[in-house]
């Protein structure tokens, strides 16, 4: 169910007053079920999954959608292959 219109995206007020100062500085995010707005456009998040801080650079085409669609957080599962002796 997505959030009402009238209501607008929703973004971690903390988040709300981000400048591009310094484009080498990471910018350390925890809160996944913010939406990226076009003012963090050329910007680089460092998002907390759960266990790491995933590196994101946010470009124009994830505009309207939430960081946690670009931090996976479980980890694939591999079957492990019996050797032959």
């Amino acid at each position: 169910m997505s959030r009402s219109k009238w209501k607008g995206p929703y973004i971690d007020p903390k988040y709300l007053n981000l400048k591009k100062a310094n484009p080498k500085k990471n910018i350390y995010f925890m809160s996944k079920n913010s939406e990226i707005i076009p003012k963090f456009v050329g910007l680089d998040f460092q998002v907390y999954n759960g266990k790491k801080y995933i590196d994101i650079s946010v470009t124009d085409s994830m505009i309207g959608h939430k960081f946690g669609e670009f931090v996976p957080t479980r980890a694939k599962f591999v079957f492990k292959k019996k050797s032959k002796k």
